[in-house]
C-alpha cells in the first residue's frame, strides 16, 4: 500500500512508535510539530498535504497523561479540518481506560467521558492496545480495535526457554486472560488472591491459588504503575518455592521509586512493550523492551487497504 493513500502521523508522546511502524510499512513519517507554550498550552501543526487522504495518528497518552491526551485531540481536530478522508486515532496505550466504571458515588467514568471527547474530536476509528478491560470499546460510538500484545511478548519470552514455566495471574480478575498466556506457551497457571483497599495504586497479595514449588514463575499483568503488586507477588511465589521469577505486562509505566522497587525485587527481568516511551526515568536494567510496531503496521495496512484485522487476534 503506498503512501499515495495513506499516511502515519505521530504525536510527540510516540514519536519513536511511529518511526519504527512507518519503517516496517516502508514509508515516511507525516511532518508535524508540537510547541508548548510558557503558561502550558499546545499547538499542533500537520506540515504535509493530507487532503482526501486516510491518516493514522500515533498518539499514546501517558507521562503527562493529560497533556498527551489533549494533543491527540488537537491532532484529530487539526486532520480533520485539513480535510483528510478519515482520521484514525492510533493510542498505543490509552490511561483513562482505568475509568471503567462508577464504583462508588459522584465520581466520573473517565474512560467514557475520553472516548466521547475522541469521537467528538473527529476521529472515525480507534486502534488501540490492551485496554484495561474489553468493554472500554463499548464507551465508543466509532469501530474500536483492540490489539493484543500477547502473542509478541510470548514469543520474546518462548525464546528464552525457560525451565519449568508457570503462568501466574497477579489477581482473580486477570485468571482468564492469564489463561491465554498459558495455553499460548503450553504451561499451567496460578492465581495470587490481590486485596486492594483504596486509590494508592498498592494492594496486599494475601493467598496463591496453585503450585509454583521447583518451577520459574511468570507474572502476567496488562500494566504496572508502582510495580508493587509485581514485586509483592514475586516475594510471595519465591516463598512458596519458585526457583526463579520473571513478569510480563502489556504497559509499564514505570517512575523513579518504581524502576528502584524493581531493581531491588527478587523478579530477573520485566518484559514489557514500547507501548509507552515518555518515561519520567530511565528504565530499570531489569525490562527488557519488545517492540510491537509490527503490530501496529500490519493493523494499519490491512484498515487502509479494507482488509479484515481478525488474524491479529488469534
Amino acid at each position: 500500500m503506498g503512501a499515495s493513500e495513506f499516511m502515519v502521523f505521530a504525536g510527540s508522546a510516540s514519536r519513536n512508535l511511529g518511526r519504527a511502524i512507518t519503517d516496517r510499512l516502508d514509508i515516511e513519517l507525516g511532518s508535524s510539530e508540537v510547541l508548548h507554550f510558557s503558561e502550558g498550552n499546545l499547538f499542533v501543526r500537520v506540515l504535509e498535504n493530507v487532503r482526501g487522504r486516510d491518516i493514522f495518528i500515533v498518539q499514546g497518552t501517558a507521562f503527562p497523561a493529560n497533556d498527551n491526551f489533549m494533543e491527540l485531540l488537537f491532532w484529530i481536530d487539526a486532520l480533520k479540518r485539513a480535510s483528510a478522508a478519515s482520521v484514525t486515532a492510533v493510542i498505543p496505550y490509552f490511561s483513562y481506560a482505568k475509568g471503567d466504571k462508577k464504583d462508588e458515588p459522584r465520581v466520573s467514568i473517565r474512560g467514557r467521558v475520553c472516548a466521547d471527547a475522541i469521537a467528538a474530536a473527529g476521529a472515525d476509528r480507534v486502534v488501540t492496545l490492551d485496554l484495561h478491560t474489553p468493554q472500554v470499546q463499548g464507551f465508543f460510538n466509532i469501530p474500536v480495535d483492540d490489539l493484543y500484545s500477547l502473542p509478541v511478548l510470548c514469543d520474546a519470552i518462548a525464546a528464552h526457554n525457560f525451565h519449568d514455566l508457570v503462568v501466574v495471574a497477579p489477581d482473580a480478575g486477570y485468571a482468564k486472560k492469564a489463561r491465554q498466556w498459558a495455553n499460548r506457551l503450553q504451561v499451567p497457571t496460578a492465581i495470587a488472591d490481590k486485596r486492594r483497599v483504596d486509590h494508592s495504586e498498592t494492594a496486599e497479595i494475601v493467598e496463591l491459588i496453585g503450585s509454583v514449588e521447583g518451577r520459574t514463575a511468570l507474572i502476567v499483568d496488562d500494566f504496572t504503575i508502582s510495580a508493587g503488586t509485581l514485586v509483592d507477588a514475586a516475594r510471595v511465589l519465591v516463598d512458596r518455592g519458585a526457583t526463579t521469577v520473571y513478569a510480563a505486562v502489556s504497559h509499564a509505566l514505570l517512575t523513579e521509586a518504581a524502576n528502584e522497587r524493581l531493581d531491588d525485587s527478587p523478579i530477573e527481568c520485566l518484559f514489557t512493550t514500547d507501548s509507552v516511551e515518555t518515561q519520567p526515568t530511565k528504565l530499570a536494567d531489569k525490562v527488557q523492551v519488545v517492540s510491537v510496531a509490527g503490530l501496529f503496521a500490519e493493523a494499519i495496512h490491512r484498515i487502509s487497504a479494507r482488509e479484515s484485522i481478525s488474524v491479529l487476534f488469534e
